[in-house]
């Protein structure tokens, strides 16, 4: 899908979105797709990555995690893994903001959880 469906996909359901100012959050593209989702899109100070610090840190976490944790052998291969090492992020590995719990663990009434 182009970037209008997957942001259709992604924003749909919210109010309003914080971005950096990078030529992404720039375009005329994500601007009418704000409008056509009823979004507010505020930006961050430039040069003030603190005002963003916790998609800073989950970057890094990414980074160092998945994206850089290995040697792929292409790029579909480094997307394919992914998924997996979200699945571990999101419901195994232990997070300090919540008493060393995966964050799966903190939700409640989600489908099939109690099956």
């Amino acid at each position: 899908p182009d970037p209008y469906e997957r942001s259709l996909h992604h924003f749909s359901g919210l109010d309003r979105v914080l971005s950096d100012n990078g030529g992404a959050y720039r375009s005329h593209l994500w601007r009418d797709t704000c409008t056509d989702l009823g979004i507010t899109h505020k930006r961050t100070r430039p040069y003030r990555p603190q005002t963003n610090g916790k998609i800073e840190r989950l970057h890094r976490t990414m980074a160092d995690g998945w994206a850089y944790a290995r040697c792929y052998s292409s790029e579909q291969e480094r997307r394919d893994a992914l998924a997996d090492w979200l699945h571990h992020y999101n419901q195994h590995r232990p997070h300090t903001a919540s008493s060393n719990q995966a964050p799966f663990s903190r939700l409640i009434n989600v489908p099939g959880q109690y099956t």
